[in-house]
């Protein structure tokens, strides 16, 4: 059985980098108001430019509560992702799924003028994706949430639901980039990823080119064939 030991992994790790950075972040952008325009997810400022808050948006929770429990589900599970996947696979997966969301974001404001000037925080894609991976990956098998044994699917579902919650009270607009990444997340585990479909690009690339090759190889009795059945006198 999986155990979530909330046990604090090291401070160098880049989960406890992506901790700390949630906290600092959100701090200065409450404290220094003008800064949020910088930081958090405006579509279109995105649009003008500031294409830095695709991935800045990521590390801004807007409530003490989304602070706190932001950082310690990054030190927690993110970091027990981290050991599993390891610190490079780990970071594109974090980045990639929160810009791929932000961008998928902004191109759908695009559609809808009412999304254009709302500003998003993203430190909740970022958790969400990592505890809905953790979930996935642990899938069947069973761990700790909170003290009661439940599944690594249910605990993928717990997550997501966080989502659906505060879409329910706060509106399906204010959750769009959450939305998106717990899509690309399940598409991620289920194995849509980058590094498998270059794996098959290659591999068709490879299989074309040999045909191609083959269809120029010649026989060594140059396509004529031995009269009687006799076998050529040089091979014996």
């Amino acid at each position: 059985m999986a155990q979530l030991n909330f046990r604090m992994p090291s401070i160098r790790s880049a989960a406890g980098a992506m901790a700390i950075g949630v906290v600092v972040t959100s701090l200065l952008a409450a404290i220094f108001k003008p800064l949020s325009t910088f930081v958090l997810l405006f579509p279109e400022l995105v649009v003008r430019g500031y294409v830095w808050q695709l991935f800045s948006y990521a590390f801004v929770e807007v409530t003490p509560m989304g602070v706190i429990f932001g950082a310690l589900i990054l030190w927690n599970l993110g970091g027990a992702v981290e050991s599993q996947w390891g610190r490079k696979r780990f970071v594109w997966f974090s980045l990639g799924v929160t810009a791929l969301a932000g961008a998928c974001t902004v191109l759908l404001s695009l559609l809808i003028p009412s999304l254009v000037r709302q500003g998003y925080p993203g430190g909740m894609v970022l958790t969400g994706s990592l505890w809905v991976a953790y979930g996935l990956q642990i899938g069947t098998r069973q761990t700790n949430f909170w003290g009661a044994p439940v599944s690594g699917n249910l605990l993928a579902i717990i997550g997501a639901g966080f989502v659906f919650l505060n879409a329910a009270f706060s509106g399906i607009s204010t959750v769009i980039p959450d939305a998106f990444g717990l899509i690309f997340t399940f598409l991620y585990m289920r194995g849509a990823q980058p590094s498998r479909w270059w794996l098959r690009f290659r591999s068709w690339q490879l299989d074309r080119d040999l045909k191609k090759r083959s269809a120029h190889l010649k026989g060594i009795d140059g396509g004529r064939r031995n009269v009687g059945g006799d076998s050529d006198k040089y091979l014996h």
